[in-house]
């Protein structure tokens, strides 16, 4: 797990650099629709940024919109959907629905443990109360079930499902797209093997990933958690494999009924060892007769097969709001 876990980390990491060189020395255009909310939030304790856009007639009606979340993978952060993978362009495409693209750092969307040098790191209740929380206050929202649906990549993959299952009475659909699905069965695994916990990446390990985050952070700006040194909780994650398998969506699922359940869609790229951790997951709604909705396609977990599955599963998600919402025949 160690291995794998570095392995993506470098990958995710890689994904950025080079869009995000040209955007950092040219000016800021950001795209039609979107702009940038800062807040503070109680569960981190900190300020805070996400990227938001909003149907072209927002300002002329009155009109209350359905919110889709998506959630960033690992050492990415709120920019990356709508500025670099095309969730704006989409948003806009779409015109019946707000998007909302938040920041969580490198925390897997768990609340922590264990929290260390003065840090407050309940990114679970950042997301569920702080970010939904200021939404619903600050547009017009369907602030219910019906109208609010959340999904992510890779790390945000693994983290829209296991908000999904964990807080059942919020999403009426969950969306991942090659997502570390397995992330929690994986800790909780090691915890019992009297394992450490995987070291996070640091700009010391490499020159490259130091210059690489200079550029990044100029793009994340939020005083204090830029870079990403700071973007890597302080602190333990899971201190027992029991607390590890309650953020574990292999073992949600059992908890809760059929009519408490979500929509699902889950895809991946085949040649992205992580699709195997959504053909497991798919395994168990198919035994069980759940609805879902499953995808596989040529590519890698790279930023081109993102940019081609956000469009899909966008679509999707919007289609199983609007029908809850009773606006689809």
């Amino acid at each position: 797990m160690l291995l794998q876990y570095k392995r993506y980390t470098l990958v995710l990491l890689g994904l950025l650099v080079l869009p995000l060189v040209s955007f950092a020395q040219a000016p800021v255009t950001l795209p039609a629709g979107l702009h940038t909310e800062t807040f503070f939030s109680p569960a981190v304790n900190r300020q805070m940024k996400y990227d938001i856009v909003l149907p072209e007639d927002y300002e002329r009606s009155d009109k209350r919109y359905p919110v889709l979340y998506l959630l960033h993978g690992y050492m990415q952060n709120y920019t990356v959907w709508g500025r670099n993978l095309g969730a704006a362009f989409y948003a806009r495409d779409i015109g019946e629905l707000i998007v909302v693209m938040p920041d969580a750092g490198n925390s897997w969307y768990i609340n922590y443990a264990e929290s260390a040098n003065e840090q407050s790191n309940n990114w679970e209740d950042h997301i569920i109360e702080d970010v939904i929380g200021h939404v619903d206050a600050n547009f017009r929202t369907e602030a219910r079930r019906e109208g609010r649906a959340i999904g992510g990549l890779s790390m945000g993959g693994y983290g829209a499902v296991m908000l999904g299952l964990r807080h059942p009475h919020m999403f009426v659909s969950v969306a991942s797209t090659s997502g570390a699905l397995k992330h929690a069965r994986n800790r909780a695994d090691a915890i019992a093997a009297g394992q450490p916990a995987p070291r996070p990446r640091s700009t010391a390990d490499s020159p490259e990933l130091a210059r690489a985050d200079a550029m990044i952070s100029a793009i994340i700006d939020i005083p204090g958690f830029s870079a990403q040194d700071d973007r890597n909780p302080q602190g333990v994650d899971f201190s027992t494999s029991e607390q590890a398998l309650a953020y574990d969506p292999f073992s949600i699922i059992y908890e809760l009924s059929k009519s408490q359940l979500p929509h699902f869609y889950l895809d991946g790229g085949l040649e992205d060892d992580l699709l195997n951790d959504a053909r497991e997951f798919m395994q168990i709604l198919l035994l069980n007769d759940v609805a879902f909705e499953y995808m596989q396609s040529p590519g890698r977990h790279n930023s081109e097969y993102w940019r081609r599955s956000v469009g899909h599963f966008m679509n999707i998600q919007n289609e199983v709001m609007q029908r809850a919402l009773g606006n689809r025949p």
